[in-house]
């Protein structure tokens, strides 16, 4: 299901809010995949299905107050990241800022607004060895992936796999553009480094 599939957005939005269970069900469909990266971006996979089944109650029990001010794939993410953001502060972790780190600017591999300036180096994965190397490689980000401060985890899932744009983020995760660079770039580095060293020793 994709959102294209639904009906226009404000016909949908009446729809639900009069209850249109068979709706519902096809607007699960096409916001779930969202939903759940902004979960598991901020609360981790070991709790991202609940918080989107949370944020599923608390999207029905509000959707009388959806007023359109934002598209409705917005104010889901938005609902979702609340719902991660309480989670987080039952289980008694915090998503804290580090002290600002102003190398991101001089930085040429990424533009200002984070995006890679050149792209991503792309791998031969023409032959067998090559393939597994790959897959050895993408293991070995997961691995390091999931070692990185809780917010810089969280900004380089939303945007570099989520493919989320900056400002959304901000909103989501409550701080400035000029935090979200830093954050961002701070992340990416690290990652970076993880891939330099994979290349040139093969060992994660």
């Amino acid at each position: 299901m994709t959102i294209e599939s639904l009906p226009p957005e404000d016909e949908l939005v009446e729809r639900l809010k009069n209850n249109d269970v068979q709706l519902f069900e096809r607007v699960v469909k096409a916001y779930h995949s969202a939903m759940y990266g902004v979960a598991y971006s901020i609360a981790g996979q070991s709790i991202a299905d609940e918080v989107v089944q949370e944020a599923w109650v608390s999207a029905i029990n509000a959707i009388h107050k959806f007023e359109g001010r934002s598209a409705l794939k917005s104010w889901l993410i938005r609902i979702t990241a609340n719902e991660a953001k309480t989670r987080l502060r039952k289980e008694s972790r915090s998503v804290s800022l580090d002290a600002v780190d102003e190398n991101w600017a001089t930085d040429t591999r990424f533009t200002q607004q984070g995006h890679w300036a050149e792209g991503n180096p792309e791998w031969d994965i023409s032959s067998p060895d090559d393939l597994l190397a790959a897959d050895e490689l993408q293991d070995c980000v997961k691995k390091h992936m999931v070692k990185l401060p809780d917010n810089q985890q969280q900004i380089i899932n939303l945007r570099d796999v989520g493919g989320l744009d900056m400002d959304t983020i901000c909103n989501i995760l409550d701080i400035t553009a000029s935090n979200a660079r830093v954050l961002l770039h701070r992340a990416r580095d690290k990652m970076q480094q993880v891939v330099a060293r994979f290349q040139r020793t093969g060992e994660c």
